[in-house]
């Protein structure tokens, strides 16, 4: 897949926003599967995902394979768990 093939280390800002606007793109042609899947290589705003763990439940963070990477930096690597 074109978004994350090689891709390794810190997305930037203009990376994020392309990526984000393809899956806006993709949502609209009803490829609602294939912009999930773009969206989940996104970090997970620390403050989105602390409201997914108080909200969904620890798991649902682990199990969707969201790029938690920007809340461990910010609360830790072992939030969930606390």
């Amino acid at each position: 897949m074109w978004y994350t093939d090689g891709w390794e280390g810190i997305m930037t800002l203009h990376e994020e926003l392309v990526l984000r606007i393809k899956c806006n793109e993709l949502e609209r042609q009803g490829k609602t599967e294939e912009a999930g899947r773009i969206r989940k290589t996104l970090p997970l705003p620390p403050w989105l995902a602390e409201w997914g763990k108080k909200y969904m439940g620890a798991d649902f963070l682990i199990n969707g394979n969201w790029d938690l990477s920007e809340a461990e930096e910010a609360f830790g690597s072992d939030w969930l768990s606390r």
